[in-house]
């Protein structure tokens, strides 16, 4: 079953952004299916929703891979550009669109090495984060531990 065989009560339901889970658990419930069909109706649901999200997902990555492409394009041009300024030794030219100037911006700090760098020119950074593990092991074991605390995680697997 796709979206499109959706019952009419559940494709509205589907269709709706504006629904927080108390209102829409609320519509759920006024609607008068058996519990079969109202389930199979929202588990078709749920697969559409995790289609879109795949698909979403999918152009996500492609999107930034086309940002990244254009923005090494972009650096390319400019520095083409500059290139060709430096070499006619042209400092400032006015084209029929255009004003172009070559400047000379702050310097690019390169690392070759990290390993020969003076520690004189390196930062210790400390980070501190719970051990998720341990805690798990410990809670699970019965021992008590400030701040933290075990949530059942409980779901449905929809095939």
């Amino acid at each position: 079953m796709n979206l499109f065989e959706l019952n009419d009560n559940y494709k509205t339901l589907a269709s709706r952004d504006d629904l927080d889970p108390t209102i829409l658990k609320d519509t759920l419930e006024s609607i008068k299916d058996d519990r079969n069909t109202k389930l199979d109706n929202l588990a078709s649901w749920a697969d559409q929703l995790k289609s879109e999200i795949d698909f979403m997902t999918d152009k996500k990555k492609s999107w930034e891979e086309e940002i990244t492409y254009r923005k090494n394009k972009l650096t390319w041009i400019k520095k083409y550009i500059t290139d060709v300024l430096d070499d006619a030794g042209i400092k400032k030219i006015a084209t029929e669109n255009h004003l172009l100037s070559a400047r000379n911006f702050k310097a690019s700090t390169i690392i070759d090495s990290d390993d020969k760098l003076p520690d004189k020119f390196k930062i210790t950074e400390t980070t501190t984060k719970p051990d998720k593990k341990a805690i798990y092991q410990a809670l699970k074991a019965g021992e008590e531990v400030p701040g933290a605390h075990l949530k059942a995680n409980r779901n449905t697997v929809i095939k």
